[in-house]
Order: structure tokens, then sequence, then C-alpha cells
């Protein structure tokens, strides 16, 4: 039986429980016409304040059990996103643990920028996590190449920020965390992909992703390319200020480096 209709039943049997026995005593009890107004008077309250009470009890247990049923939902949402990013890190050739790395990175970064809010903290980790879901349409022989790519290749890889897009919007629980991976190739001052706008146009998280995903790019050896040096690493995202990334985005990031790069290794 549905929630709404069981509620409705429970306080019609319980409406007409009351209304019987309790005339049948007052009938008893009371017998002249002011005691019997009085009672009804009384009984009428107290009907009032009995079936709010019992009301309010039937509906939130219900709400409760709606909400325990959406928690095991998105637990089990979560689950399945967990396991679809390893195989996507391994069929990436990845290093291990890049999505959550890059994930709890953000997220610090994020708090340190002033956002607060821990919906908003868990969208943005949910968003992080899905960087590269887009690249599940790239086929192997381009994805893992141990190698520059030709034009016609890298036209291909510039696809997996559509292909993101096209997933999760037709997602409802993550059709709100398509910024990152829409966005994040995005360059602020123009020319990025997939739709080459620029500064404010490109949305916030995927700013703050774009500085944490370059420096883990480079920190990292891939198969196309061995790990840069700590210095070098640092060297070039402040000298794309301005140009790959925000500038107050990467004030921020240089400023709270170690913060940031030790968010993997702690919870938060």
């Amino acid at each position: 039986m549905k929630p709404h209709h069981k509620i409705v039943l429970i306080y019609l049997v319980f409406g007409a429980l009351w209304i019987f026995y309790s005339d049948l005593i007052a009938q008893r009890l009371f017998s002249t016409p002011n005691e019997l107004t009085f009672v009804q008077n009384i009984k009428g309250w107290l009907y009032v304040a009995i079936t709010g009470g019992f009301l309010y009890a039937l509906i939130k247990n219900a709400i409760d059990e709606k909400y325990q049923i959406n928690q095991k939902l998105i637990e089990s949402y979560e689950h399945t996103i967990r396991g679809w990013i390893k195989v996507m890190d391994l069929r990436h050739q990845e290093t291990k643990d890049h999505t959550v790395r890059v994930s709890r990175m953000t997220v610090e970064l994020s708090k340190h920028l002033g956002i607060t809010d821990e919906k908003e903290l868990k969208r943005i980790e949910t968003s992080a996590t899905l960087h590269d879901v887009g690249k599940i349409g790239i086929p192997d022989a381009i994805l893992t190449k141990p190698g520059a790519l030709t034009q016609e290749e890298f036209d291909v890889i510039k696809t997996h920020p559509q292909i993101a897009f096209d997933i999760l919007s037709d997602i409802e629980y993550l059709k709100n965390c398509i910024d990152i991976p829409y966005c994040h190739h995005e360059k602020w001052a123009g020319g990025g992909y997939p739709r080459g706008i620029s500064g404010d146009e490109i949305p916030l998280a995927a700013r703050i992703f774009a500085v944490i995903d370059v420096w883990d790019a480079l920190s990292h050896a891939r198969v196309y390319k061995e790990a840069w040096p700590e210095s070098k690493v640092l060297e070039y995202i402040q000298a794309q200020s301005g140009k790959q990334f925000d500038p107050h985005v990467v004030n921020v990031f240089i400023q709270h480096y170690k913060s940031i790069t030790g968010a993997f290794q702690r919870e938060y």
C-alpha cells in the first residue's frame, strides 16, 4: 500500500473509533445538556490535538522511510560510479588512485576558495570523479598511444567532453555534475574545447579542476611522458595563470599548495 493511502486509511479508522467510543463514554458518564456540551467541546479539542500528533508521527515515519530508500539508492549510485571509474582508470592506464586523488584535491582547493556548503562540495567531488567519463567513447589505440598524437587523433580526443555531456545529461542523478566533465578543457583566455568559452563563462568548478588536473598529469608519469619535477610543474602552472587558468584559482592553489596536495592522504 502506498504511504499516503496508508495514512488516510489509518486516520479514517482512528477517527471512526474515536467518535464511536468517545460518544458512548460521554453518554454513559454525563446526562445533562450542559455537561454533554462541555464534554463535546473538550472531546473536540482532544481529537484535534491527538490526531495532529498522530498524523505528524505517520507522515514523519513515511518521510523517514522514503529518505532511507533514497539514501540506499544514492549509495548504490556512488558504488557504481566508483567501480565504473576504477575500470576507466585501468583502461586509460592512469596512475594509481588518479581519480580519487584529483577529486579530493579539487574539493580541498574549493574550500580554500571559500566554498563551504557540504552539498556543493559533494557535487564538486562527484563532478571531478566523472571528469573523464567521456573517454569511454575514445578508441584504445588513441587513448593509450605511447607517443605524440596526430592532429586527426587529437581531434578525436577533443570529442570526449561532448560525449560526457551527452551521457550525463540523460542521467537525472548526475546531470548537475556536468560542469567539470564538459568544461575542464576550456581555457581562461579562450581557445580551449569543446566550446571555446573563456573567463567567467567557464563554470567555477571546472576552473578549479583544470589546475588540479594539469598538476596531476604533469606530476605523474603517463604512457606518453615521464613525470616532471615538482618545481617545473609549479612554474608551468604559474606561467599559465591568465592564459589557461583562472589567475585567482592559481594564486590560491600556490598559497595553499601543501594543504591541497596533502588532501589525498587525509579525510576531509
